[in-house]
């Protein structure tokens, strides 16, 4: 599903993106272009960021905290 219209980011980018090191909302806002326009899709991509990061446990939370 699109998440972002104005980017045209959807939610397996988004999920994708975190897998990759994007645990941030900024690290999204900078990689794929969410929540940088209109940012209608700031609280669903934040959602999506969340539940990603939840999804890869542990080790995701050390690295964002650093």
């Amino acid at each position: 599903m699109y998440v972002c219209l104005c980017h045209a980011v959807t939610d397996k980018q988004i999920r994708e993106a975190v897998h990759n090191g994007a645990t941030r909302m900024c690290d999204l806002s900078r990689e794929l272009g969410v929540a940088t326009d209109c940012g209608k899709c700031a609280c669903m991509a934040n959602q999506l960021r969340k539940e990603a990061v939840q999804a890869l446990g542990p080790a995701s939370t050390a690295r964002s905290a650093a």
